[in-house]
């Protein structure tokens, strides 16, 4: 009877999550030399090839394609079954704020990756528009925060950074119109920001809305009513990026940044190390190395 070695099976996890070997190796913090010889001691001891290194980009195989199922489920199980039969110093509760429009898709996967590792720690998931996340920092409401912003803030660091875009309905035509029917919510950060961007090119512009409820913002531009501004990441399936092919001011990018992670706390100190692997691993940011 063959048994797979968990961390060859990590090692397989991190290359099909960061797309090769270098950057794998960055966020297990081993050598590439040591994850690409882990790799192939996992091929050598089931036979197969696992990773397709033909391209500029590592792929999966067909054999590795399947063996990837199997060995998320292995690794999280194992994971669940040290964290419970090993927790007992991880008693307490953290609060994680994070705003509306980066609750995913990275959160989700973070937060339950924790759960196995420490499931003895409650977490509260605090979701609020970024400036009133600091607030709630600054009060001691909050062990972490996840906030998006042009820059980052004195005792933070930049996790990713990801593409702000307009958007408005699928196939809406409302962008066109001038003066530019806009709709945001009062506590957006993104709304004084896009405004200067509209006043910049000149273009006139009219609120149309005022409230602090994001499903009342998101059914005006989903109605072609007006348009507003979203991280590119999580912009929903009804609606879509707007192609103005010149006739709206490009937005830029947008930093996600992390405060907190300066406490001492065993616990916050996991949670925070979990945050930065989770962005470092996904595809649907630019990732940032943390300062």
């Amino acid at each position: 009877m063959r048994n797979l070695d968990m961390t060859t099976l990590r090692s397989f996890l991190s290359v099909s999550e960061q797309g090769g070997v270098t950057r794998a190796a960055q966020v297990l913090n081993l050598t590439q030399s040591a994850v690409s010889m882990q790799i192939k001691r996992l091929e050598d001891m089931l036979g197969l090839e696992l990773l397709d290194r033909t391209g500029r980009r590592v792929a999966l195989t067909a054999s590795g394609e399947q063996l990837l199922g199997y060995a998320r489920r292995i690794v999280d199980l194992n994971d669940e079954a040290v964290g419970r039969l090993t927790d007992k110093v991880y008693e307490g509760e953290v609060v994680l704020g994070v705003p509306h429009d980066i609750v995913y898709p990275v959160v989700p996967r973070v937060l339950k990756s924790f759960n196995s590792a420490l499931p003895r720690v409650n977490v509260v998931l605090k979701s609020s528009s970024t400036n009133r996340l600091h607030e709630a920092r600054a009060r001691g409401e909050c062990h972490l925060i996840l906030t998006t912003e042009s820059q980052v803030a004195p005792g933070g660091e930049t996790l990713a950074e990801i593409p702000l875009r307009w958007v408005g309905a699928m196939g809406g035509q409302v962008w066109k119109k001038r003066p530019l029917r806009v709709a945001f919510c009062s506590q957006c950060i993104f709304r004084p920001f896009a405004l200067r961007r509209l006043e910049a090119a000149g273009i006139d512009w009219d609120m149309i809305v005022e409230t602090e409820e994001d499903r009342s913002v998101e059914a005006l531009i989903s109605a072609d009513l007006a348009i507003g501004a979203l991280l590119e990441s999580s912009i929903p399936p009804h609606q879509e990026a707007i192609a103005a092919a010149g006739m709206l001011p490009e937005l830029g990018v947008q930093q996600v940044n992390l405060y907190g992670a300066t406490e001492r706390d065993e616990i916050t100190a996991k949670l925070a190390d979990m945050l930065r692997q989770g962005y470092a691993g996904s595809p649907a940011v630019l990732a940032r190395a943390a300062s």
